[in-house]
């Protein structure tokens, strides 16, 4: 029987950008470019004593895991054959260093063009002359910051690769990368900056080496080349902790951001993403998290998709405001909705998490959100809450997965004749406020989805079925306020 390389094809991680001389020896001398950089960060028990959580690096989980290996042996990379599990670090940079390369940097394209190389040579490693595991073989690529538009490029770019090319990749998980640019205290890189690349981040440039057509105001579409489902971005929210530049760059970043990079420009169009309260780099670095692991192997390995938005049927006014609104005056608000999605038995990590008070919740006014026709959309802009994918071999109990859903919605205050209205409520006040447990089993006809509020019953309890739709599956929502809505589930094998 031929062996089945899916879902563990060989991953070949492209680290991010070297600043100066210094940083490129740096990252030169590094065998695994950080991808073998761990972190140790504290929680406190019941007891109120502080407990260790070490993360021992996204190379070492795959390897003690999942049976991964490195490409090295006794000094040298490995030129002959190398096991379907194998990862593979792009090391671009040697090129730059002046002990190891002639001391050019690569451009992107270059840079781009020589991943496609590598990825043929270890096609050819794996498979040798097997033409069974040629027919079956593709990559999955894992890429931190501007590795991330290298990876882009090799995919986006047609003088760069084919179709056949990119067919040789089966996932792409991005952590930190800048898909739309990089913009300091409000404006974007300028391409002019050539210091030490850093008008790689200018938007203009980037649409060249990606080859977008015409003058994009935005360059995070895939454009067509490749599937975004298969394109995972993972986001940094915590800008306080990046320390590069003795904090300038944080400060011009600003919130909303990982230090570096702001949370708009950190996906790519319609691609599956998820939030962490972690920085650009450093010890509290997005790239060695738990989070960012959990997520990776889920992504690559996972064989169950869960896709969660929010419709909103009534956002409820405070007393005040709506005896203003009765009488006739202007009212105008808009409103945060902020999501936290953790699988059962994980005390250490959240698969994700947008929160109000990291900058990161999502934001809609009110037309978006219940006056659609008074803001030329075609439908309500309804928020986009996760995308979660799960795998039902980490099931330790039974055979249903478990995730808790900490939902809620707020506002940003309110608005009567235009000015902001502090009287009588408090600031920040929550419409809706619940932590949701939803349960999913997979049946011979499909799935089986129930819920529970855990405000009303407790984790423990079955739930109630969710309501079948034919796109998924529905769970109404509502508070004594008056908020009213429902939270739309879409869930799939993969």
């Amino acid at each position: 029987m031929p062996a089945q390389l899916a879902p563990f094809f060989p991953i070949i991680y492209v680290r991010g950008y070297a600043m100066t001389s210094g940083e490129i020896a740096e990252t030169t001398s590094s065998p695994y470019m950080g991808f073998n950089l761990g972190s140790t960060k504290v929680r406190q028990s019941w007891d109120k004593k502080v407990q260790r959580h070490i993360f021992e690096s996204p190379l070492i989980r795959l390897m003690k895991e999942y049976g991964y290996r490195d490409s090295f042996s006794d000094g040298s990379e490995l030129e002959d054959r190398l096991p379907t599990k194998s990862i593979i670090i792009y090391r671009y940079y040697e090129t730059a260093d002046t002990d190891i390369g002639s001391g050019k940097t690569l451009s992107i394209p270059e840079a781009a063009a020589g991943l496609k190389v590598l990825i043929h040579t270890v096609k050819q490693q794996v498979c040798g002359d097997d033409k069974d595991l040629h027919k079956q073989f593709k990559v999955h690529l894992v890429a931190h910051s501007m590795g991330g538009l290298i990876v882009r490029s090799f995919l986006q770019n047609d003088k760069i690769s084919n179709k056949a090319d990119r067919a040789l990749v089966a996932k792409v998980f991005t952590y930190a990368t800048p898909h739309n640019g990089i913009d300091m205290a409000g404006v974007n890189v300028p391409g002019i900056l050539g210091l030490w690349d850093i008008n790689n981040f200018n938007r203009k440039k980037i649409a060249e080496f990606l080859g977008l057509s015409g003058k994009p105001e935005r360059v995070d579409s895939l454009d067509g080349k490749f599937d975004p489902q298969r394109f995972f971005c993972f986001v940094g929210t915590n800008h306080r902790d990046y320390d590069v530049a003795k904090g300038l760059s944080r400060a011009l970043a600003g919130e909303m951001s990982d230090g570096l990079v702001k949370i708009e420009n950190a996906t790519v169009a319609d691609a599956p993403r998820a939030f962490a309260y972690r920085s650009h780099s450093g010890h509290y670095g997005i790239v060695n998290s738990e989070e960012g692991y959990q997520n990776l192997v889920r992504f690559l390995f996972g064989d169950v998709r869960a896709d969660g938005s929010l419709t909103v049927e009534a956002l409820p006014l405070p007393p005040s405001v709506q005896k203003a609104k009765d009488e006739g005056r202007e009212i105008r608000a808009s409103y945060y909705f902020e999501a936290t999605v953790a699988p059962r038995g994980a005390f250490s990590f959240r698969l994700t998490e947008r929160r109000r008070d990291t900058f990161s919740a999502i934001l809609r006014s009110y037309d978006e959100l219940l006056r659609a026709d008074q803001t030329n959309l075609a439908a309500p802009r309804s928020p986009v809450l996760f995308s979660v994918f799960l795998d039902t071999t980490k099931i330790t109990v039974g055979h249903t997965l478990v995730f808790s859903l900490e939902l809620a919605v707020s506002s940003t205050g309110y608005t009567i004749d235009k000015k902001f209205w502090p009287d009588q409520h408090v600031e920040g006040e929550y419409l809706f406020r619940d932590t949701l447990i939803i349960r999913i089993t997979r049946t011979a006809e499909g799935f089986n989805v129930r819920y529970l509020n855990t405000n009303e019953k407790w984790s423990e309890a079955t739930g109630t079925l969710a309501n079948k739709t034919a796109d998924g599956y529905t769970v109404p929502l509502s508070s004594n306020k008056g908020f009213k809505g429902n939270l739309q589930l879409a869930v799939q094998s993969l």
